[in-house]
């Protein structure tokens, strides 16, 4: 099936031009093209341009979709979630309202353990019909590609639940989903106080080589932070993965100097992600590495802690990404462009920023931006239109759902 998107308002390519990702003030750069068009072949995309250079008598076998007075962009690229989960977290909600710290929760019982709970009760029958819904609603709300982790079920059993849920979702459904194996996201009661069996006995000897044999996970992800993984602990697990090809991502510096991103750096690391209390020695590591910093401000926004420093790290020459973290403990909202204003008004990105950081950098945080994230000729065809005036719009008028069609793969879809 052929597809023409014409009488574009306003054409947001983010051009990566051959690269991985934009850093600096490349990431300002949106390739804007006014009044123009798009043409796509089956699953990819074969012209870009203005309106006035294209030949409509063309067009003969191809259907049109009219954009008049609409924004199209690239769909966005969640490069973090844990959105394969059971039950929710409301009432830790309540009780941070009346001042109680996440940790706090977590020593009580609370967090990922009782979530981890819900999850071992749920049938993988049943995680994935609540993950269906939830890829829904982000397919509405303009994401076209999203990281989904275990780390909810910390034993093989469960672990191994989850990561075929979601390799099962992701050739059931429309959205193409990244999986990324999280065994080392908390100690499970079962092993408090042996928190090296738990490392050596089932991630390192029964989980990883089981994942990667199976082809469960592309990425290997620790949280790295204190009273969870130090960075031994980490480089053991990453060492144990990346013998069987499963590519380091981690949890790095969310909520204390861990010295997560300088490790990212050293292992060679796709992205570190949250990176709150990064070090500047940590930023100068990322930026020489060439690793993603993926930050969450729906973390921040939703904890009341504090933000990443995004504009340290843009102009350290880090390729910042933006992701949503969506999981029901820290960040109960899978909207990426409310990620994009609360960058914008808490972290000093601008919205060329937020736009490149939530697509094309997204992309290259899941080694996808060779194929998506961005509107060139070869790609895939995954676009949004969006019912605004221009792409400055989005993140500032913020708490509306601006997506009015989704392309996915060329294909239009209906909601």
């Amino acid at each position: 099936m052929n597809l023409a998107l014409i009488n574009i308002k306003q054409l947001v390519t983010v051009p990566a031009q051959g690269q991985r990702v934009k850093t600096g003030t490349d990431m300002r750069e949106l390739g804007i093209i006014e009044n123009g068009a798009v043409l796509i072949e089956e699953e990819n995309i074969t012209w870009i341009g203005r309106m006035e250079d294209l030949s409509m008598g063309n067009l003969k076998e191809t259907d049109i979709l009219d954009c008049m007075d609409r924004v199209v962009m690239p769909g966005f690229v969640d490069s973090h979630t844990h959105l394969l989960f059971a039950g929710s977290r409301e009432d830790e909600f309540a009780m941070r309202s009346n001042g109680v710290s996440y940790q706090e929760i977590a020593e009580r019982g609370g967090g990922i353990v009782k979530t981890m709970s819900h999850v071992r009760e749920a049938t993988k029958k049943e995680l994935k019909k609540q993950a269906r819904r939830w890829l829904t609603a982000l397919l509405q709300h303009g994401t076209t590609t999203v990281e989904v982790k275990s780390g909810y079920g910390l034993d093989r059993d469960h672990e191994i639940k989850m990561l075929e849920a979601i390799n099962e979702l992701n050739k059931e459904e429309v959205m193409t989903i990244v999986s990324t194996f999280l065994g080392a996201h908390a100690i499970p009661p079962e092993f408090k106080g042996r928190k090296g069996e738990y490392i050596r006995e089932v991630i390192i000897d029964k989980l990883i080589p089981y994942v990667a044999t199976k082809g469960l996970a592309s990425f290997c992800d620790v949280f790295c932070e204190k009273g969870y993984f130090d960075v031994d602990d980490c480089k053991a697990i990453f060492n144990k993965g990346k013998t069987y090809g499963l590519i380091p991502k981690l949890h790095a510096d969310e909520l204390s100097a861990s010295g997560g991103a300088e490790l990212a750096a050293a292992v060679g690391a796709a992205s570190a992600d949250h990176l709150e209390h990064i070090s500047d020695a940590g930023i100068t590591a990322l930026a020489n590495a060439n690793v993603v910093g993926t930050l969450l401000p729906g973390v921040s926004f939703f904890l009341n802690h504090r933000y990443a420093p995004a504009r340290k790290l843009i102009d350290a020459g880090v390729a910042v990404a933006l992701a949503s973290d969506f999981n029901p403990g820290s960040c109960m909202s899978y909207s990426m462009p409310l990620m994009m204003t609360i960058a914008c008004t808490h972290m000093q990105m601008s919205p060329e920023e937020v736009i490149t950081a939530a697509t094309l950098n997204g992309a290259g945080a899941l080694n996808l931006s060779h194929e998506r994230g961005s509107i060139e000729v070869g790609k895939k065809a995954d676009m949004i239109i969006l019912s605004i005036p221009n792409y400055k719009f989005l993140p500032y008028h913020f708490g509306e759902n601006h997506v009015e069609k989704v392309v996915k793969n060329g294909v239009v879809l209906e909601f």
